[in-house]
């Protein structure tokens, strides 16, 4: 693709169409800055994955342009893929504190704290990358530190929101700088990148504080209870009421689930969370205080199955017993496709005796229609590129910009991978760059496909077979065997004629092959494998992986 030299072009590279995974470059000239590095969690189909990072294929093919990461806040879709794509893109980082004490953290578990350049910058201050000066703008959402990012270039100004809302009462810090989008939009703005996550949803979303006076309630209405609440652990401002009101109450405060102490930790220590002194205690001493004048906040909301609150609800956690004096809050909405995960949870909470609460004790982090409104009329942008969503979500923000009058032509409804180039003289989709989804399994990083994802599913459906065979190493003739080993197939003794009936099925297919004078291993395996796979699918109508097992003697 030609480049225009006039013109600036953005390349989302994950985020579009999907929760997470959310990372957009942006190139002038000779340089490419990117905004954010998030990681998305595994779906059902992909068995054994810890997590999903983009492919970074674009930038690492155009290494010497790369120049710079801006991060908008320190959720895990914006931050998570940071480690891992480090070790191929090592530019430097800007962020705000919170964002950046929770991406220092992150470097340091990988141990890669020395060789990364990381630069914490304030609300207002602006960043110079050759073409390119970047401005952070405050913003509000459900963790402290959130900004949206001015992009300045020759070719225009370009506004990305992050995740927002209005909030006028925030917990922690000022409201979101509204006066600055209005300066931006009277200099002029190309094009607005705007959250559509509740792009559906009317009116305003309610700010953050008002759960203060929820959680006040719940803890003089439940006073004789011990009190589990169940939230994001970057929900920042959350965690914060809910120290506040277990405090004047004189309740102690728990802390559990690793990311969640994390979190708490890091916001604590750069003064974005205020624990009153003597409030916090470890779970090692939960046991020294009545359950009534204590308070667990833990990690688990979404119904993750190794989750602290998880574990509680399935009775295996070390620490705490749930049981009928225990009232349980899930401050969170399921994020779409954990519904079944938390119900389940939810389900067993309440088969242990547990009082479990699980509506209006959550406000969403986003802008709901008429803050988006807000956004788009204050910066009166030629251009409308709505980002960060499902497609659903996306259209639903295309609909209210051209409400507001922007031109049909000028929404633009992009897929990840799409290279819009735009100035003040147009706009056009001008190709497409490699993009997908790297699976992480455990040190792995992109060494499980979908051809392995697919064997996965296989062993998940129907099971293994393995078929275990002695030959002689001189004559080739079977000594021993073939011997049926099955797991997650069928029940072994309960299937004893079926296994010998294979069993027989097996040795007519070798003896049929070493007849034929084939000593061949990978036919006598193929040959092995088709001849089973016949044989169980007239049996039983399903289809074991088939795994031989060949030794000489």
């Amino acid at each position: 693709m030609k480049r225009d030299e006039g013109k600036i072009r953005i390349i989302p590279l994950g985020g579009l169409g999907q929760i997470g995974l959310n990372m957009t470059a942006f190139e002038y000239g000779d340089s490419i800055i990117v905004v954010d590095c998030g990681l998305s969690f595994p779906e059902d189909d992909m068995l054994g994955i810890d997590l999903v990072i983009p492919d970074v294929t674009y930038l690492e093919e155009n290494i010497d342009r790369v120049k710079a990461f801006f991060i908008t806040h320190g959720h895990e879709d914006h931050i998570g893929a940071i480690p891992y794509i480090l070790q191929k893109v090592n530019v430097p980082i800007f962020a705000t504190t919170l964002t950046m004490g929770l991406i220092a953290h992150k470097l340091e578990e990988h141990k890669l704290t020395d060789i990364v350049n990381c630069q914490t910058v304030e609300f207002g201050d602006h960043v110079r990358i050759n073409d390119f000066t970047v401005e952070f703008i405050r913003t509000n959402h459900s963790i402290v530190d959130a900004a949206a990012l001015a992009i300045y270039s020759p070719a225009g100004i370009v506004i990305h929101t992050g995740d927002f809302k209005v909030d006028y009462t925030p917990v922690f810090g000022d409201t979101i700088d509204l006066q600055r989008f209005a300066e931006l939009g009277k200099r002029g703005v190309l094009a607005l990148l705007c959250d559509s996550t509740n792009a559906e949803r009317p009116g305003f979303t309610p700010s953050e504080k008002n759960l203060g006076k929820i959680f006040d309630n719940i803890m003089q209405e439940h006073s004789k209870n011990r009190i589990i609440v169940a939230t994001f652990a970057s929900n920042v401002d959350r965690v914060q009421q809910i120290i506040n009101a277990a405090y004047k109450v004189g309740r102690k405060v728990v802390v559990e689930g690793r990311s969640m102490v994390n979190i708490i930790e890091t916001a604590t220590k750069l003064n974005r969370l205020n624990v009153p002194e003597n409030t916090l205690i470890d779970i090692e001493n939960l046991r020294d205080y009545p359950e009534e004048k204590t308070v667990i906040i833990t990690t688990g909301s979404q119904g993750e199955s190794m989750a602290a609150l998880s574990r509680m609800a399935m009775g295996i956690h070390k620490k705490v017993k749930i049981g009928p004096n225990d009232t349980v809050i899930f401050s969170s909405h399921p994020i779409p496709g954990n519904e079944k995960a938390v119900t389940k949870i939810i389900n067993e909470l309440f088969k242990m005796g547990a009082d479990v609460i699980f509506q209006d004790v959550h406000v969403s982090g986003h802008a709901c229609a008429e803050e988006i409104k807000l956004i788009y009329n204050l910066t009166q942008p030629k251009y409308s590129i709505p980002v960060h969503g499902e497609y659903k979500h996306l259209i639903a923000q295309a609909k209210i910009a051209e409400e507001l009058g922007i031109a049909k032509d000028n929404i633009f409804l992009m897929e990840t991978g799409n290279v819009l180039e735009l100035g003040e003289d147009g706009a056009e989709v001008i190709g497409n760059v490699p993009v997908g989804a790297i699976l992480v399994d455990g040190l792995g990083i992109g060494d499980v496909g979908n051809s392995v994802l697919k064997e996965r599913q296989k062993l998940a459906e129907d099971g293994i077979v393995v078929v275990v065979v002695a030959f002689d190493a001189y004559s080739g003739q079977v000594l021993a065997g073939p011997d049926l080993i099955s797991r997650g197939f069928v029940y072994s003794k309960g299937a004893d004629d079926l296994m010998m009936e294979a069993q027989t099925a097996a040795s007519e297919a070798i003896d049929r092959l070493l007849g034929r004078n084939v000593s061949d291993w990978s036919k006598l395996k193929s040959s092995l494998r088709d001849s089973l796979g016949e044989f169980f699918w007239k049996k039983t109508k399903r289809r074991p992986m088939i795994l031989p097992f060949f030794e000489e003697i």
